[in-house]
């Protein structure tokens, strides 16, 4: 009786080992999805914060342009123009939010 006691107790034992240890392993699967879908968040917030600066900086180009139009008279050349401004500063704006314009060239005084 002891004896089937603990041989049952052992079978336990080792079914319950054998079943954590499955569930380990999809415990670190999880973990690795999770982490290529926080990757894939981050991705998906830097492209939509780098797209809002550039949409950004046209529009509001082609707004202060179509307003100076409107006031000064000058159609359709501040639109031109400031729309043409909007679209550099856009791509500028883009360049520095992604790291690739972040230090401007230091030029000690005097030197070129």
């Amino acid at each position: 009786m002891a004896d089937d006691r603990e041989e049952s107790l052992e079978k336990r034992r080792a079914q319950l080992g054998a079943e954590l240890a499955t569930k380990r392993v999809e415990a670190g699967e999880d973990r690795a999805r999770e982490a290529n879908a926080e990757e894939s968040r981050k991705g998906y917030a830097q492209a939509m914060k780098l797209s809002s600066e550039f949409i950004s900086a046209i529009v509001v180009g082609a707004l202060l342009g179509y307003v100076l139009d409107r006031f000064v008279g000058t159609a359709p050349w501040g639109l031109i123009v400031l729309l043409l401004l909007g679209f550099c500063a856009g791509v500028l704006n883009v360049l520095r939010s992604a790291g690739k314009v972040s230090h401007p060239l230091d030029r000690e005084d005097g030197k070129k």
